[in-house]
C-alpha cells in the first residue's frame, strides 16, 4: 500500500472528509488519486496556492459534484465537499477497492 488514510469527521464538525496522512510527499500522489476516482470524472477547476499556510487547494468538478483536495507542506492531504457528503462516501468507497490506498478506522469520538 502506497498511501493510507482516514475517513472521519472535521473537528467539531458532523462533516465527512477523508485524510490522507501517508504517501502524500510521494510524487504521483495526485496522480494516483485522481487516477484511482478517475471513473467520476474529476476535473480540477482551479489551483489556489495558499502560500500563507503552506498549502495548495485544488477545486475539482465531477460527476457526483463538487470537492476540494487540499495538500500541505506537512504531507497530509485532505479530500472534503462542504456540501455534498455523498460525494465524499462515494470516493471513499472508490479508495477503498484501490490497491493503492488502505483504510486506517478511526474513533469518530476523537473529533468531537
Amino acid at each position: 500500500m502506497k498511501y493510507k488514510y482516514h475517513l472521519r469527521p472535521g473537528y467539531k464538525s458532523q462533516d465527512l472528509l477523508i485524510e490522507i496522512f501517508n504517501g502524500v510527499e510521494d510524487d504521483s500522489f495526485l496522480t494516483d488519486l485522481l487516477d484511482s476516482i478517475a471513473v467520476i470524472k474529476p476535473k480540477v477547476d482551479k489551483i489556489n496556492d495558499l502560500w500563507i499556510n503552506d498549502e495548495i487547494l485544488m477545486e475539482v468538478s465531477s460527476e457526483i459534484g463538487l470537492f476540494s483536495i487540499s495538500k500541505d507542506i506537512w504531507d497530509f492531504a485532505f479530500i472534503m465537499s462542504d456540501d455534498n457528503q455523498e460525494c465524499v462516501k462515494k470516493i471513499e468507497l472508490l479508495l477503498s477497492t484501490n490497491k493503492n490506498f488502505q483504510k486506517i478506522e478511526v474513533d469518530f469520538e476523537d473529533y468531537k
